[in-house]
């Protein structure tokens, strides 16, 4: 299916935009997951000036998505109206240490985060080495790995809101809680600063070899997925609850649970986001019956069906 295209009309009330428009742009390859339609708008900011620009002059009923490297989300076969956009790495994706401090802008990838970090010395952000995605959603979903999360480290944030008024948050302005901020989903997050502590380079790298090892040893980073689906219910995990209702493995037309790690869905070559879709909430509803616990989407989804 095809939106109608608004791009013309955008330009023509944003004269000074230097980013770029484009009309019924496919998603599916932006996502992991390689589904989903298209996006009404796409559009990718010049810088922060530029996004801030865009944001106060978009018609306010317009929907406004970002996605970044589309690790942990679902597009719904019908595409998203409105506008999705995506920061890119060269605009928003300088990472820099100084002293015990790591900036990165939204459009780096955790990995590079912790990589920074390591060469600087710094230790507190080995867990970033093991998150496929990239700092605004860690922001966002306050991302963590290996008992440690984004809340740990973050001193501040910085993001625009949608009337182009920008924002500084701490810490404590941020409302981390498991999985998730309590930031006004409109802020779209543009840089951010952590701080770690001045470690020997050596035994930091040593913990994120054993990050990598482990990711690549439990999980199926090789596949078409999307992370880790469900959040964990208090004092259990996901997995095991999947497994223990014996979806390991289980299909819903090219969608299947991963037989190596069942929080894990993957398109095995030909699924649809309702493939997707469908097999998650089929390993919910079986859970829910088999244990009694709901397990809740950590997986982003979006979009309209088909």
């Amino acid at each position: 299916m095809a939106f109608p295209d608004i791009t013309s009309d955008l330009k023509a009330a944003m004269p000074q935009l230097r980013g770029r428009l484009l009309a019924n742009q496919s998603l599916a390859e932006l996502t992991w997951f390689r589904v989903g339609g298209p996006a009404q708008v796409l559009f990718t900011p010049a810088d922060e000036d530029d996004l801030a620009y865009f944001l106060k002059l978009l018609p306010k009923e317009l929907p406004i998505y970002v996605v970044g490297v589309g690790s942990n989300l679902i597009v719904r076969d019908g595409g998203m109206p409105g506008v999705v956009m995506r920061l890119s790495p060269r605009a928003f994706g300088e990472t820099r240490a100084e002293d015990d401090i790591v900036s990165a802008g939204t459009a780096a990838l955790d990995k590079r985060v912790a990589e920074t970090a390591v060469a600087a010395g710094i230790s507190g952000m080995e867990f970033f080495f093991g998150i496929p995605g990239t700092i605004g959603g860690a922001l966002r979903m306050n991302a963590g790995a290996n008992g440690s999360e984004t809340k740990d480290v973050l001193v501040e944030a910085t993001g625009i809101g949608r009337d182009g008024t920008k924002h500084v948050f701490s810490n404590a302005d941020m409302k981390f809680v498991y999985r998730n901020s309590g930031v006004d989903p409109s802020v779209i997050f543009t840089s951010a600063r952590f701080r770690g502590q001045i470690t020997d380079a050596e035994a930091i790298r040593a913990r994120m070899n054993e990050v990598q090892s482990h990711r690549e040893t439990a999980q199926p980073i090789r596949e078409k997925t999307g992370g880790s689906t469900f959040k964990n219910p208090p004092g259990n995990s996901a997995w095991k609850l999947i497994d223990a209702a014996g979806c390991r493995g289980l299909r819903v037309g090219g969608a299947q649970v991963s037989e190596m790690h069942c929080n894990f869905l993957i398109n095995i070559g030909n699924a649809t986001g309702h493939d997707i879709e469908t097999l998650g909430e089929t390993v919910r509803e079986r859970v829910k019956a088999n244990s009694g616990i709901e397990l809740h989407w950590e997986i982003k989804r979006i979009g309209i069906s088909a």
